[in-house]
């Protein structure tokens, strides 16, 4: 039942991120659920890796760095999930930026 709640929570926070930043598009709801999966899936198995082999550039950059590879995630799910679009880098750093801060805000709600 948590991963339902946590999905659900993570599809809406993706929704208010969508529908702040400009250039970012969800079709429906269920695009959101999918978009939500996707990014667990790739922040669990692809950004640890492109975390490691950017290890040194993240270190000279006092870690500022991890928000590009936060970006690049972001833009690779919009190219795995139909019906999900982002419109440009600054668009995929900016839905980045306000997801994660949307996440923490809806669980801190949901504990």
């Amino acid at each position: 039942m948590r991963i339902i709640i946590s999905l659900v929570l993570n599809a809406l926070a993706v929704l208010v991120a969508a529908s702040v930043v400009p250039g970012v598009d969800i079709d429906s709801f269920w695009t959101a659920v999918l978009v939500a999966v996707v990014l667990g899936l790739l922040n669990t198995f692809v950004k640890p890796l492109l975390i490691l082999l950017t290890l040194p550039l993240t270190i000279v950059t006092l870690g500022l760095f991890t928000l590009v590879v936060n970006t690049l995630v972001i833009m690779l799910a919009s190219a795995l999930v139909p019906g999900f679009s982002v419109g440009s880098f600054l668009s995929a750093l900016v839905f980045s930026i306000i997801l994660s801060l949307v996440t923490f805000f809806l669980s801190t709600l949901g504990r």
